[in-house]
């Protein structure tokens, strides 16, 4: 599918460019939400799941006891990010001995492709002589590294480039720093101006890295955005239509204090979230503020300071219903079990992002990753290559069953 928007007649500065990714599997574990009744003065005993999994179960507990039923979004904000229990913050979530594995895990031939389509757009701009390569949520370092080898052999591509990494996980920000710094031969270098980076190092290829908290404390330079898996980890709110109108999802404890799912007894603040929706035929609907919020932003670099965005995730264009689901050593696992010790995701209505960019910049898509690296040549890259046609085909195949 291909649309596109833009601001007035001049010379368009900002595109954006979905990538949409399909689960073949999208059903989860747990039951639907059901319209229970909170209860009050509950009592919480140990179980053996609890006696396993202690911390952020009791946690989120006593939270719940103490302030009621919370949102889905921030259930997930706790089992995600919470700064000492949370999954990405403690764990090594990738690959074969993790929860599940992505596209640059698999082939290097990924991060190249996403190189080779940066230095394209570059061009088109004129070679812009400073460049910011971003990347949220950055994982390994995988995807990073190979585009930033890539980088480093093309001659022509002679602008002052830097990686830009946002990255809230400590753990995750050292794996990185070993992944593109030469292990422990970093080497420090100044700061950029104008940005609030927590470390900056030299990257093996004489590239320099910066790290940050947030997107906001990013200098404002001409810039290459890319999310990859990213927003399908951000924090969404879940409602259905019933005929007191649209309820929240949100979870609760039983008489056990075990978690679940209830509906809050009407529309709550967070409806208003729907406004874009109003006109929706389903009877389920999944926001994602925090990724619209992240669209705005986007938009408005790319019409201040230049530049192109690629955002690469599980998605669809605001057909589904329910795709809240949590994923354990490369299997469906329920959301409400051992929360923390499961990575947790819903599919990114890339519908939803679009009106968001809708008249700030031209955007394309969503397309498959399928459709995508065969445009950019995957086949003609095997031709030429010495990589294993297997891995790369692992990282094609689910998305040409998908159609």
């Amino acid at each position: 599918m291909y649309s596109s928007c833009y601001r007035n007649s001049e010379r368009i500065r900002g595109i954006l460019r979905y990538i949409s990714q399909k689960h073949i599997t999208t059903e989860h574990a747990q039951n639907g939400p059901c319209a229970l009744p909170y209860l009050n003065n509950r009592q919480c005993s140990t179980t053996s799941s609890e006696s396993e999994y202690p911390s952020l179960l009791k946690h989120l507990q006593s939270r719940i006891k103490a302030s009621g039923p919370m949102t889905i979004a921030e259930y997930m904000k706790e089992c995600l990010t919470n700064p000492i229990y949370g999954y990405y913050m403690r764990n090594d979530v990738f690959g074969e001995k993790g929860d599940f594995t992505t596209s640059p895990e698999i082939s290097q031939m990924f991060g190249e492709f996403l190189a080779v389509w940066g230095i394209y757009e570059w061009e088109l701009r004129d070679k812009p002589s400073v460049l910011q390569v971003v990347e949220l949520g950055p994982g390994r370092g995988t995807l990073a590294d190979d585009m930033l080898r890539t980088f480093s052999r093309i001659q022509k591509f002679n602008t002052d480039l830097s990686l830009h990494l946002v990255e809230v996980s400590p753990k995750m920000q050292e794996m990185q720093a070993k992944k593109l710094c030469d292990g422990n031969q970093q080497t420090a270098v100044k700061p950029p101006p104008g940005g609030r980076a927590v470390c900056s190092l030299r990257s093996k290829y004489g590239i320099p890295v910066h790290w940050y908290s947030h997107l906001d404390d990013i200098p404002h330079q001409c810039s290459y955005f890319i999310a990859h898996e990213f927003l399908d980890a951000l924090p969404i709110h879940k409602f259905t239509k019933t005929d007191k109108g649209w309820c929240e999802v949100l979870v609760d404890i039983d008489d056990k204090c075990e978690l679940r799912f209830v509906l809050s007894p009407g529309p709550t603040q967070n409806s208003l979230l729907l406004k874009p929706f109003e006109d929706d035929p389903r009877t389920d609907i999944e926001v994602c503020p925090e990724a619209g919020v992240l669209t705005e932003s986007l938009c408005e670099r790319l019409c201040e300071d230049g530049g192109w965005a690629l955002l690469a995730d599980y998605g669809h264009s605001g057909e589904k219903e329910d795709t809240f689901r949590g994923f354990k050593d490369h299997k469906l696992h329920d959301v409400l079990v051992e929360p923390g010790t499961a990575d947790l995701t819903a599919d990114v209505d890339f519908s939803y992002l679009k009106k968001i960019a809708k008249n700030k910049v031209w955007t394309h898509g969503p397309i498959t990753q399928y459709h995508y690296l065969h445009t950019m040549g995957i086949h003609i890259r095997l031709q030429v290559s010495n990589i294993i046609y297997h891995d790369a085909y692992k990282i094609i195949a689910p998305y040409i069953m998908s159609g």
